[in-house]
């Protein structure tokens, strides 16, 4: 009874989402041709913050201290939900995202990823890979690189193996590592489930940032190892509520 109250609230929400998606990116738009990109950044993390104001939601921040101003990084965190970039948007606007390529196609949303200097992830070739490389590399002189290595939201609510995408980029810049966990976003509303959880308690964790001098001597899979079980450290599996049967979004 109440995952069918939620199915309903959701809809209802997911519409007043998409009026408020869609307003923004008519303004960005103008933002854009204006040039006027600092304006774009503040308006971007408005709509983040006002997106889980509209479905209730507000998450609990440690570790805010850990981000240096004027610092830039390589931020990577675990990825269970849609709501995970507006989350990270939310409280570290102005980063550039590496993330899959389908996010993109989504109405709207997709619009905002592009103004806001997201990099698609596509099947990798030996062309478009140096590509997205070459992309990030250039992203990376000017702001902090937003990734999630697992390439794709987890269906399960644990965390899978990490891709390789970051450690390139770490290897051609001269930035450190910021690792991010981010609980609750899977009960929230995972990638198998089309409606939202209200009863979900969203938490995350900025962890210390990881230096160039402390990773630079280790191997690949090392580098992986460390970041991920740092991600781990502070990671709670929240057993989503009701059953995953429903299409997804």
């Amino acid at each position: 009874m109440r995952s069918r109250l939620y199915a309903i609230i959701s809809i209802l929400l997911f519409g007043l989402l998409y009026i408020l998606t869609a307003v923004v990116v008519l303004i960005i738009l103008i933002l854009a041709l204006l040039h006027l990109k600092a304006q774009i950044r503040q308006l971007s993390q408005l709509w983040a913050k006002l997106v889980f104001l509209i479905i209730g939601k507000k998450f609990t921040l440690h570790g805010k201290e850990n981000i240096i101003k004027g610092e830039k990084y390589i931020l990577v965190a675990n990825h269970s939900s849609l709501f995970d970039i507006m989350a990270i948007m939310s409280f570290y606007p102005g980063v550039a995202w590496f993330g899959h390529e389908r996010l993109l196609k989504i109405p709207l949303f997709g619009t905002i990823l592009k103004m806001i200097d997201y990099v698609p992830f596509t099947k990798p070739t030996v062309k478009n890979t140096k590509e997205m490389i070459d992309q990030l590399i250039r992203k990376s002189k000017n702001k902090t690189v937003a990734i999630f290595p697992e390439g794709t939201r987890t269906t399960d609510g644990n965390i899978n193996d990490f891709y390789r995408g970051f450690i390139y980029l770490f290897r051609t810049s001269d930035v450190g590592i910021l690792p991010v966990t981010l609980n609750g976003f899977y009960d929230l509303k995972p990638k198998t489930r089309m409606y939202i959880n209200f009863n979900s308690k969203l938490d995350i964790t900025i962890h210390k940032p990881l230096t160039r001098e402390e990773l630079i001597d280790k191997t690949d899979s090392e580098i992986i190892d460390i970041v991920k079980a740092i991600i781990e450290s502070a990671y709670v599996l929240n057993n989503c509520q009701f059953e995953n049967s429903m299409p997804q979004l």
